[in-house]
């Protein structure tokens, strides 16, 4: 069940209209990494879960925040765009560098779509998709995919912080920051948290037997590139992570093997292949002789 609160979690009110800002402020609201992935994505995360209690009370609690954000850009969006003008005429972008450079900055579907409006899009006008969620329905894939979601959003903030210098958006801006910054931490903490508690461990999924994947190479660095320095990482050298083996170092692959032999597709899938083209013509006609679609 939800129920709508018609007020704010922060304020979102800037000094003064920026139709310019507005189409770059979309993309921390619709983008790859903005707040309807990420409110979308705890979201089923949650009703993904298969089990009760703290974590499932963790999604479910971020992720209503995460659609207040969400409410919280559409609002300031919306306000940027409050005095954007309805249109200009060929001959004024024309006579005017200044104002087609502005005009090109616009987001026209703000206008012509939304009414001075936010939308569902990114910083370029891509419609946000469901494709973006992470939900696996593994705890700590979850949690480590959205401690990276979060991480990547902040960055977003971050520079999007440095492209305006009005106080109202700012401050907004600040606060998601500030969000940020505990969202991260807390996916990190309760990704530990599972794995302190033994209920999920790396690899992940930890329950899969590792005895049935080929161990030779479970922690082996492969370097396929002519960089040498790779060597010297954590990743290449003492025990792993995952405390079940140990890092060793290999300057290109352990394993090769020949390469198969080219496929032979149906005939009349009308393939280029290494075979005579009256022979691929025959087999066709052959094989539809004996009905065998």
């Amino acid at each position: 069940m939800f129920l709508h609160r018609q007020e704010l979690q922060y304020k979102a009110t800037p000094e003064k209209p920026d139709a310019v800002y507005a189409r770059k402020l979309q993309e921390v609201l619709g983008g790859q990494y903005g707040e309807i992935t990420v409110a979308m994505q705890y979201m089923f995360q949650g009703w993904n879960m298969h089990t009760p209690g703290k974590y499932r009370d963790l999604v479910f609690g971020i992720a209503s925040e995460e659609i207040g954000h969400v409410e919280m850009l559409a609002t300031m969006i919306a306000q940027l765009l409050e005095k954007a003008p309805l249109g200009i005429t060929q001959d004024a972008v024309q006579d005017d560098p200044t104002v087609a450079a502005v005009i090109g900055g616009t987001d026209v579907q703000h206008a012509i779509v939304a009414g001075a409006g936010a939308r569902p899009v990114d910083s370029m006008g891509n419609p946000w998709q469901g494709s973006f969620v992470t939900a696996s329905g593994n705890l700590l894939a979850d949690f480590t995919a959205n401690a990276n979601a979060e991480m990547q959003g902040r960055l977003q903030v971050a520079r999007l912080y440095h492209m305006t210098d009005d106080p109202g958006v700012r401050d907004l801006l600040s606060f998601l920051l500030a969000r940020d910054t505990m969202h991260q931490n807390q996916w990190l903490a309760a990704a530990e948290e599972l794995k302190e508690s033994g209920a999920e461990k790396l690899p992940v999924p930890s329950n899969f037997p590792q005895s049935k994947e080929y161990t030779e190479v479970s922690y082996q660095y492969q370097n396929f590139s002519d960089g040498a320095h790779a060597a010297e990482g954590r990743w290449a050298k003492g025990p792993t992570p995952d405390g079940n083996g140990e890092f060793t170092y290999h300057d290109g692959p352990t394993t090769t093997a020949p390469m198969p032999p080219p496929t032979h597709p149906d005939s009349r899938l009308y393939g280029t292949t290494e075979l005579p083209n009256t022979m691929e013509k025959a087999a066709g006609a052959a094989q539809d002789m004996l009905n065998k679609e």
